[in-house]
């Protein structure tokens, strides 16, 4: 099927999905409608997005991302090409940070091949134009404890276990404001001390970042409406620019 066969399939199915629209007046019709036109774009226009040999010398040595290999560095350079194509929203991952074990070493090997990267991607959204309109949000599910973990029968050693009491976040661009360091712990890490930031906190200042009232955005369910931070969550005012 070339592409001409596959336009012509889609605008036939489009013009019979927009039929039943007017009848029926479904805004699920409207959904599917967009959805087989995003996925035929994104199809059309992979090849040519997936082609990082056209980025310059200089670029990739920001990134640190070899075109040719798999890495983080090329997926962080890969969600710019993204985000200037108006994909409205990307998401990174990288494994590997449940350190039960030697958890310097851990660390090290992690963030020496994340924060170049990450660095790089907001300095190339900035002097592109595109930050001002792009929430960039680093973090992870939880933390480590401060204490170390031992566990001879589990083969642990020098390791940290798992700690949602307190962690660290970095937010930018997209109405935050730069360098701005929120809330403290104890000199152990442990617990929070100082402006606590619970995780509906952030989905609601989040939200509200991207132009929604996290207490008035539901959807239905079970036969009510559901708000995505529950009955919780307050904007973080004190970081929005």
């Amino acid at each position: 099927m070339d592409e001409k066969l596959q336009r012509d399939s889609l605008d036939l199915i489009g013009a019979l999905n927009r039929q039943r629209l007017e009848r029926e007046g479904d805004p699920e019709i409207s959904t599917r409608i967009a959805s087989y036109e995003m996925a035929f774009r994104l199809q059309v226009s992979a090849p040519e997005l997936m082609d990082l040999k056209k980025e310059t010398k200089e670029t990739l040595e920001l990134y640190g991302a070899d075109p040719d290999k798999p890495s983080f560095a090329r997926a962080c350079l890969l969600a710019r090409r993204m985000i200037e194509r108006g994909v409205r929203c990307v998401s990174i991952y990288h494994e590997g940070w449940d350190a039960h074990s030697d958890v310097t070493g851990n660390h090290r090997k992690n963030c020496g091949e994340t924060d170049r990267a990450s660095a790089a991607l907001v300095k190339d959204l900035k002097r592109r134009g595109l930050l001002d309109d792009t929430l960039v949000i680093w973090g992870g599910e939880f933390g480590r404890t401060p204490m170390v973990e031992t566990n001879p029968a589990l083969g642990r050693s020098l390791g940290r276990d798992h700690h949602p009491q307190a962690f660290t976040m970095w937010l930018a661009g997209g109405g935050v404001k730069p360098g701005l360091t929120y809330g403290a712990t104890d000199e152990l890490g442990f617990h929070v001390t100082d402006k606590p930031v619970h995780v509906h906190d952030l989905q609601a200042t989040v939200l509200h970042l991207l132009g929604f009232d996290h207490e008035k955005l539901t959807f239905r369910y079970a036969g009510r409406d559901f708000r995505l931070t529950d009955v919780h969550g307050k904007v973080v005012a004190d970081i929005v620019g």
